[in-house]
């Protein structure tokens, strides 16, 4: 008797500690996508988000997490939903107009046969991400103007801005990566990250929580962009060795020295001359002793506990 007591004691133990776990995740998610949006003045009054969905975790975590701060928002939005069905064989149809008709959520599915075009146009074993994005993009763009969308909401996270930095870094020779906000490629939308500040992590908990109904990319038969894995796995391993290793790196893309690297375009160095005023900074090119400051617009919880590490 007093087994099966103490048993039931230790699975209740276990069933609160995971509902506060779970509590925590979700107000996280909350904090973090609203304070994304304030600083960088994602969504306004009146805006109609166009939410685009692909059937993955992040994109309904995305729709998700919006919606809840619609409700709670100071300010007026409408959300719509949107999919792009490509055609590929075997996609199950059926599964996210059920699921948004069971939420209540205006959308839109939008059908498109890119699955031929990108298979008769790329040889076969190539990666076909790149062409399916770009006709996907274009499809998109037409169908925030059809429905009169204001914004399109994509649901990239902190990982996905990290990796792109340092593909661009290490095979793009740029520092560029993903901008939490900028105007699409045709000039006439206003394209929003609001998952940004968020780890992917927490995205494949929240899924869990939320038991989305999960549709695999198949198009090129589970294919991996294999330079993008890479990049994910180095940054995971930063994660495991040096919990604050990324997130260094994610805050430094906010606060870029111009006069400390080598763009003319951003600086002028030709035109650089003495000013006869004092700058303690001029001449240093690594702040041992960073700002302590530097971290102050990190997401709460992830801040990083010293501003360097051992190498």
């Amino acid at each position: 008797m007093e087994e099966r007591e103490t048993t039931y004691t230790v699975k209740t133990r276990k069933a609160r500690k995971q509902q506060i776990d779970d509590n925590k995740l979700v107000k996280r998610l909350l904090r973090e996508t609203g304070r994304a949006i304030d600083d960088y003045n994602m969504i306004e009054d009146g805006d109609t988000v166009m939410v685009c969905l692909s059937g993955g975790k992040d994109s309904y975590g995305l729709l998700d997490i919006l919606l809840t701060l619609k409700q709670r928002a100071p300010i007026d939005f409408d959300i719509i939903a949107v999919n792009l069905d490509q055609k590929q064989p075997g996609f199950p149809a059926h599964v996210l107009p059920d699921y948004l008709t069971r939420k209540g959520v205006r959308f839109h599915i939008e059908n498109q046969d890119t699955y031929s075009i990108v298979t008769r146009v790329i040889p076969e074993g190539k990666t076909m991400c790149s062409l399916c994005s770009r006709l996907r993009r274009g499809i998109l763009y037409r169908v925030a103007s059809e429905l009169g969308a204001t914004k399109i909401a994509l649901g990239h996270h902190r990982d996905d801005i990290l990796a792109t930095f340092f593909l661009n870094l290490f095979y793009g020779g740029r520092m560029k990566a993903m901008p939490p906000r900028l105007v699409s490629d045709d000039g006439e939308h206003t394209v929003i990250r609001p998952l940004a500040y968020v780890p992917e992590r927490d995205l494949i908990a929240f899924a869990e929580l939320q038991q989305f109904p999960i549709i695999p990319c198949n198009l090129c038969g589970t294919q991996e962009n294999l330079k993008r894995q890479e990049i994910n796995r180095m940054i995971a391993q930063w994660d495991k060795q040096f919990p604050s290793r990324s997130w260094n790196v994610f805050g430094a893309l906010s606060r870029v020295v111009p006069s400390h690297l080598m763009d003319r375009d951003l600086f002028d160095f030709v035109g650089l001359a003495p000013d006869g005023q004092a700058n303690p900074g001029g001449d240093r090119a690594f702040d041992e002793e960073a700002d302590p400051d530097a971290f102050a617009e990190l997401p709460r919880g992830v801040r990083p506990r010293a501003t360097t590490e051992s190498l």
